[in-house]
């Protein structure tokens, strides 16, 4: 009887990962990207970076007490986009660009943000 009212291990972890972790990963390989990379790889990580910090304003917002006005309240509505999986996938859209630009420096940081991805989309379709 226990098991009825207990979630399920797997969507509390995609639910932690999702609100916790996503957007800072990618914002500390967005920022590895705009310190390390050149030429045009720069300038979608650089966007990516602004997306993911607005991302993470808008979460730990409430715990600094910032939640009141017109600007939360638009971010929030938009971090709350397509089940909160709006927010994840705009900026991870964008730093793909990063990708497939010529001669961006540490290829390393491309793969690791495809296997986070793969695997947010693949978790996120288990839990659908």
């Amino acid at each position: 009887m226990n098991s009825l009212l207990q979630p399920d291990p797997v969507l509390l972890g995609f639910l932690f990962f999702k609100k916790f972790v996503y957007l800072e990963v990618l914002a500390l390989l967005a920022l590895i990207r705009v310190i390390a990379g050149r030429g045009l790889a720069r300038w979608p990580a650089l966007m990516t970076l602004v997306l993911c910090l607005g991302g993470i304003a808008t979460v730990f917002a409430p715990a600094l007490g910032l939640n009141e006005g017109p600007l939360y309240v638009t971010a929030a509505q938009m971090m709350a986009g397509g089940g909160g999986m709006a927010p994840l996938l705009v900026p991870s859209a964008i730093f793909l660009i990063c990708s497939i630009t010529p001669r961006a420096r540490w290829r390393i940081i491309d793969v690791l943000h495809l296997l986070m991805l793969v695997g947010l989309l693949l978790v996120w379709w288990w839990v659908s």
